[in-house]
């Protein structure tokens, strides 16, 4: 990806505080289409601030929440640099707690705050906006989309994890709500992410009628978009970029 790109860190004001965010765009004035960009469970670290830069050297501006900001700015969690396999269960297990705090009540407050801080911004356009998100930041991208569906024109999800269980408030039980196009990466054999919730979420969006695409990766882990871990691919991850690109490209 290019890498001319302007970022900085911003603050954006909440129901609950202030949610630390790295914002990006092109280098020009704007106004570009406004990206919202969900982290993975490890949260906003210079590797998604990278894959930011990316979307927006391709014509956006985008808005990296921290998720987590209840407890602390980033890095809520403290990283290594690289997060192989025999790290990777107990950053894990130091993340869980963190992440179930995070009920979709208040995820959809904080939506809410981060759209409307990306409508206000002068380098935006004024029109509905894409949202992506990765791991369990699929799930918020999908649960955006149907709680906000008159601000998203399209979502996207790769390597999403519980992205249609059996839960009361399962994110795929907004379907009907939808009117964004929407885009699927799965992971193979994700645990997170099985066969049958993948089918699940295909039957319920085509139901409702959503205009939606998913595919399997196959041979890609969980995570394989992050570079800074052990799940990475790189073949998968250009896969995303272009099913991404070309997603943005026909609906912002």
């Amino acid at each position: 990806m290019s890498s001319t790109a302007q970022g900085s860190s911003v603050g954006i004001p909440t129901p609950d505080g202030t949610a630390d965010a790295y914002l990006t765009h092109p280098a020009g004035g704007g106004p570009y289409p406004a990206v919202l960009l969900y982290m993975d469970a490890f949260g906003l670290r210079p590797h998604l601030k990278a894959m930011a830069d990316g979307l927006a050297a391709a014509g956006h501006v985008v808005l990296v929440p921290n998720v987590f900001y209840r407890h602390g700015k980033a890095p809520v969690v403290q990283l290594p640099e690289f997060i192989d396999l025999a790290r990777r269960p107990e950053i894990v297990q130091s993340i869980l707690p963190i992440m179930e705090k995070l009920t979709p009540d208040r995820a959809m407050r904080d939506a809410a705050a981060y759209l409307d801080w990306l409508a206000a911004s002068p380098l935006t356009a004024r029109k509905p906006v894409g949202v992506t998100g990765y791991c369990m930041g699929a799930g918020l991208a999908l649960r955006t989309a149907g709680t906000y569906p008159d601000r998203i024109a399209a979502a996207a999800g790769f390597h999403g994890a519980h992205l249609a269980t059996d839960a009361p408030d399962s994110p795929h039980l907004l379907a009907d709500r939808i009117t964004a196009e929407l885009y699927f990466g799965h992971a193979d054999e994700d645990a997170a992410n099985p066969a049958e919730q993948i089918d699940r979420l295909d039957r319920a969006l085509s139901a409702a009628g959503v205009r939606h695409r998913g595919e399997i990766y196959a041979g890609a882990q969980h995570g394989y978009t992050q570079a800074d871990t052990s799940s990475h691919s790189e073949e998968a991850t250009e896969r995303h970029w272009t099913a991404l690109l070309d997603l943005f490209s026909r609906t912002l």
